[in-house]
């Protein structure tokens, strides 16, 4: 029996960091999709983009965070697996993310049907297809409308305790604390015709 393990990352590197060392576990990349916001701009996908220095230490500050993650085995050090295939798409109410992996696919599978008028459940509806409970999969959705980094792995049952431990161990994020956060503001499930908030 397959499982569907997902984690949402507030920090970029984190994911990237995890999603290798999923890599260094023998997982599949086919099982692995990563879904960044790209709301910052971190990412062009042609390596075209206007360079951001806020530290003044004479390096584009998405570099660094880049650097760092292909240092210790995020981005770069992928190789040939998952992260090679990182691209650009448009998720309805989310905007521009960089994604690879079977999500992307799927999402680009359905924004293709949606032009010739299929139904698009967006990511809520991609996650809760795999097996993601349907509240956990609008968290997802808006932590990644907020700038958040979504990592999704299909594994085996026999294979899932040890990928949950491997992915909590680069920081994930709460869901039930990031849930109530929402909450808080009147948020109450994901909606695509809503934008984020600032």
């Amino acid at each position: 029996m397959t499982r569907t393990v997902t984690r949402l990352y507030d920090n970029r590197n984190d994911a990237l960091e995890a999603a290798h060392e999923l890599e260094r576990m023998g997982i599949k990349s086919d099982d692995v999709s990563v879904i960044a916001s790209n709301k910052d701009g971190w990412y062009d996908g042609d390596g075209k983009r206007e360079i951001k220095d806020k530290d003044r230490n004479g390096r584009d500050d998405a570099g660094d965070g880049l650097a760092k993650g292909a240092a210790t085995g995020g981005l770069l050090g992928a190789g040939a697996g998952l992260l090679a295939g990182l691209g650009l798409i448009a998720i309805p109410g989310i905007g521009p993310v960089v994604a690879a992996g079977w999500i992307a696919t799927t999402l680009a599978g359905a924004a293709t049907g949606a032009v010739a008028g299929g139904a698009v459940g967006g990511l809520v509806g991609v996650l809760t297809d795999a097996g993601v409970p349907e509240e956990e999969a609008h968290v997802y959705s808006e932590g990644v409308r907020r700038g958040g980094t979504l990592l999704t792995v299909r594994v085996d049952d026999d294979r899932a305790s040890n990928v949950e431990a491997a992915l909590d161990r680069y920081r994930p994020t709460d869901m039930r604390s990031r849930g109530q956060e929402y909450r808080k503001d009147g948020w109450t499930r994901f909606d695509p015709d809503t934008p984020p908030p600032m």
